[in-house]
């Protein structure tokens, strides 16, 4: 299997960013690594191993991304405003340098975006902002409302609310969207979600999943039995859905 390692220093972030590569051909995928994970985490978890059939045989081929959450979402000491600040950053550095990259590497046009737990927002927060870019999102495990409280997982906003932060959780912007050329392109857009029956984010997703029915998405909403979320179930999920 093609193994690559890269890494530059992005002038959008100011600081060195890391990634991997896997596979030679096939649709592209960008891979989130889970709440501040790192670049490597995505092999380390065994998700590569599960695809490696498809990897192989030059169906997908996966760029496997470091995340910035701790100066982001999770940067408590940090205001929220700014928080949201260096996560716009992070998105400029995924769409002005990483696809790039991938286009450069690899001329297939089908391109995916993938994530596991708070990867799978990352996923499907950057998807369904540019959907005339992707072609597919699997969210696995994943909340899509980052105001919530639920749990042990608290609002990572801390209570402010504005426009940046509105368009940045795809369970409030998407219910009002109605610019008729994204909605187009979501409507082609092949959309798996996937989570557990005890997850506590299972009504985030319903509500997710009632929103793009509402707009006329098609899309695939998976509930699996029990908490499955661990790396156990998204090394099947992947292997099923990606």
């Amino acid at each position: 299997m093609n193994r690559e390692y890269h890494k530059w220093y992005s002038q959008r972030l100011q600081r060195e960013m890391e990634l991997l590569v896997f596979g030679h051909a096939g649709a592209k995928v960008l891979a989130f690594p889970t709440r501040c994970g790192r670049f490597y985490e995505y092999e380390n978890m065994g998700m590569i191993e599960a695809l490696r059939h498809k990897i192989d045989e030059g169906h997908i081929q996966l760029y496997c991304v470091d995340s910035i959450d701790e100066e982001s979402f999770y940067c408590f000491w940090n205001q929220p405003w700014d928080r949201v600040h260096r996560h716009l950053q992070y998105e400029s550095y995924l769409l002005e340098e990483v696809l790039p990259l991938m286009r450069v590497k690899n001329p297939n046009s089908c391109v995916i975006s993938h994530g596991c737990s708070f990867g799978a927002f990352h996923a499907l927060n950057l998807a369904f902002r540019h959907p005339q870019v992707f072609h597919k999102v699997v969210a696995l495990s994943g909340r899509y409302d980052l105001t919530l409280s639920v749990e042990h997982f608290r609002n990572l906003l801390d209570g402010h609310y504005d426009e940046r932060v509105y368009f940045n959780n795809p369970s409030h912007y998407l219910q009002n969207l109605s610019d008729s050329h994204l909605l187009d392109h979501l409507r082609r857009m092949d959309i798996v979600l996937a989570i557990g029956d005890q997850d506590p984010f299972l009504d985030n997703n319903r509500h997710l999943s009632e929103s793009l029915w509402q707009k006329g998405v098609w899309h695939a909403l998976h509930v699996w039995q029990g908490r499955a979320h661990s790396p156990r179930y998204w090394r099947k999920m992947a292997d099923l859905y990606v």
